[in-house]
């Protein structure tokens, strides 16, 4: 390795980098109220985003699409001081990433395998079943945020926010576990056409 080439982050260290903004917007919702909230995610989610870049040299095409939206829907939610921007961005996102994933099977690109190949080996069919299930998961969860927005308290939203869309997400990935584990064994078994 270069004295130029940076590594690249280990899971842990992702996986906590992109939990803090989510723990600032929290803490400063029970501390003050949703507009405070906004700008501790706006805060916090730029001073990951460039601790990931200084620790890796590069930012995903999803880290720079969220920071991105964050940015944007979180300044108009502080110039406007209307919550109804950061809390329709959730929405935004979800309808982004399940569109991307669904409008890639018309031209048979596989964006999930894209993404994940390197670390999960699955066949062509299942990575085409996994990004029917997670495109719609996205929007199935762009239209639950709209439910609870609208229907529900600001409270309850930001419950939703928090912890609501973090427990769907685990449990989507734990119900798809079998699937990719059969999947991935299969892989294993087949033999190599080398």
């Amino acid at each position: 390795m270069s004295d130029h080439t940076k590594p690249g982050l280990n899971q842990q260290t992702k996986a906590l980098l992109d939990f803090l903004p989510l723990v600032a917007f929290f803490g400063a919702y029970m501390w003050k109220d949703l507009i405070w909230a906004t700008g501790a995610l706006l805060v916090a989610t730029l001073i990951v985003t460039a601790i990931i870049y200084a620790m890796t040299g590069k930012l995903s095409k999803q880290q720079l699409i969220t920071a991105g939206l964050v940015t944007v829907f979180g300044a108009m939610t502080l110039y406007f001081k209307d919550p109804a921007f950061i809390k329709a961005k959730v929405s935004v996102v979800n309808v982004l990433f399940g569109a991307v994933l669904l409008g890639g099977l018309k031209f048979n690109r596989l964006f999930l395998g894209d993404l994940l190949g390197e670390q999960i080996k699955l066949s062509q069919e299942a990575w085409r079943i996994l990004t029917i299930r997670w495109g719609i998961f996205f929007l199935a969860m762009a239209l639950l945020n709209v439910v609870v927005w609208l229907g529900f308290s600001e409270a309850t939203w930001v419950g939703f926010k928090t912890i609501g869309l973090m427990g769907l997400t685990l449990v989507f990935v734990a119900a798809n576990t079998p699937f990719m584990m059969r999947h991935m064994a299969e892989q294993v078994e087949k033999p190599s056409a080398d």
